[in-house]
C-alpha cells in the first residue's frame, strides 16, 4: 500500500463572505397570529418538574392555570410579533454549571446547563413551528442535513454514509473520510450572517426585525448554590437551551454542503463527515484534500473553526479500517494533516 497522504494546511485567505442562500426564490415568510388553543396545548404539557428560569414562573402554576392565563399569553406572544420586540426577561438565561468529575476548582470540569423562563420556550416552540414548516415545505434544508429534523436523525444519517463506504468497499475501492468537529460552534454563530441568511431565504422585513431583536440585549447569570452572579451580556451564538436555536444554527451552515465538490458530505448539527471512494488511493486523498481545503473555507466565512483534536482522518478498504495520521492545527489554527 503506498504511503498515506495528509491533508495539507492551505494558505489562508481573509473569511469570504457567507454562500448565497440554498433557495434565493422562495416565496416570503412572515409570521402568522398564534392560536388560544395551541399555546392553550402547549401549557397543558408542560413538564411541572422542570425549573423555572430568572423570572420565578413555575412550570407547575403556568399548566395548573394554563385554561385562565391561555389568551392573555397569547395576546402577549402576538403583541410581540406586531412590535417586533421580546419582554427582556425571557432573554435572560440561568447558566447551572454540573459537575461532570475531576477537579472540582477546574471551570473545564463543569458542564452549562442554561435555563430560559418557561414562557420564552413555549413561544419559541410556536416561532420554530412556523419557521420549520415554512422552510421543510420550500425543501430548502440540503438532503445531506440531518440535524434537528422530523423524519431524520443519527440513524438515517449512520445508514447513509455506511451504505456509501460499504458500496465502495464492494467495489475493491479505497474510501477515505475526514470526521470534522467544530469549535464551540453554536456560541459562534454570527448573527450578523444569520440574519443576511434568513433574508435571503425569503422572510420578511417584520420578521426580519424580530430576530434581531430575539439577539440583542442577551444576557446570562451563574447560579450555584443559592447565589446568582451578575449578568454578563451574550452577543454572539444561538441562545443555548432555546428551542429555536438548532434551527437556527441548521439554517446558518446548511449551504457548507455545497462546498463538498465530487466528495460526499453529511451534516448532523456541528458535525461534519466528508468522504470519497475510489480504485487509486493517491487520487482519492487528492480529492478528499480538495473537498477539505473548500470545506474549511466556507466554515471560516462563518466564523467557524475547526477543533483540531476531534477532527479526524479514517481510510476504509476490504482489509481494514484504520485512522491515520492525527489531525494537528496549523500555526493559524486550521487542523491539517502533513506528510510522515
Amino acid at each position: 500500500m503506498p504511503s498515506a497522504w495528509l491533508l495539507q494546511p492551505r494558505p489562508i485567505a481573509p473569511p469570504p463572505p457567507p454562500p448565497a442562500a440554498t433557495r434565493p426564490s422562495l416565496s416570503r415568510f412572515s409570521f402568522t397570529q398564534i392560536q388560544i388553543t395551541d399555546v392553550l396545548k402547549e401549557l397543558q404539557n408542560l413538564d411541572p418538574y422542570k425549573s423555572a428560569g430568572l423570572d420565578n414562573l413555575d412550570p407547575l402554576f403556568l399548566k395548573l392555570s394554563a385554561a385562565i392565563v391561555a389568551t392573555p399569553i397569547t395576546s402577549l406572544f402576538n403583541l410581540s410579533f406586531i412590535s417586533s420586540e421580546i419582554p427582556k426577561d425571557w432573554k435572560a438565561a440561568a447558566v447551572i454549571p454540573l459537575f461532570k468529575g475531576g477537579d472540582t476548582l477546574d471551570p473545564n470540569c463543569y458542564r452549562p446547563i442554561s435555563i430560559l423562563p418557561c414562557l420564552s420556550k413555549v413561544f419559541e416552540s410556536q416561532v420554530n413551528k412556523q419557521v420549520t414548516d415554512h422552510l421543510e415545505s420550500h425543501r430548502t434544508f440540503s438532503a445531506v442535513q440531518s440535524g434537528f429534523r422530523a423524519g431524520h436523525g443519527c440513524t438515517s444519517d449512520t445508514i447513509k454514509v455506511l451504505n456509501d463506504i460499504i458500496t465502495a468497499i464492494d467495489k475493491i475501492q479505497y474510501c477515505a473520510a475526514v470526521f470534522i468537529d467544530l469549535a464551540k460552534a453554536f456560541d459562534s454563530v454570527n448573527h450578523r450572517i444569520l440574519i443576511g441568511r434568513l433574508s435571503s431565504l425569503g422572510f420578511s422585513d417584520d420578521c426580519l426585525a424580530w430576530f434581531t431583536n430575539y439577539f440583542a440585549d442577551r444576557v446570562q447569570c451563574v447560579k450555584s448554590e443559592g447565589m446568582l452572579s451578575g449578568p454578563l451580556a451574550v452577543s454572539m451564538g444561538v441562545p443555548q437551551g432555546s428551542i429555536l436555536g438548532p434551527t437556527l444554527f441548521s439554517v446558518y451552515i446548511n449551504d457548507v454542503s455545497h462546498a463538498a465538490g465530487d466528495s460526499l458530505i453529511h451534516l448532523y448539527a456541528d458535525d461534519t463527515i466528508l468522504y470519497t471512494s475510489g480504485p487509486s488511493l493517491d487520487t482519492v486523498l487528492s480529492n478528499l484534500q480538495t473537498s477539505f481545503n473548500a470545506i474549511q473555507h466556507s466554515f471560516r466565512g462563518l466564523q467557524l473553526l475547526l477543533n483540531a483534536s476531534k477532527t479526524k482522518c479514517m481510510l476504509f478498504n476490504r482489509l481494514t479500517s484504520m485512522l491515520f495520521n492525527r489531525l494537528t492545527p496549523d500555526q493559524h489554527h486550521h487542523p491539517g494533516w502533513f506528510r510522515p
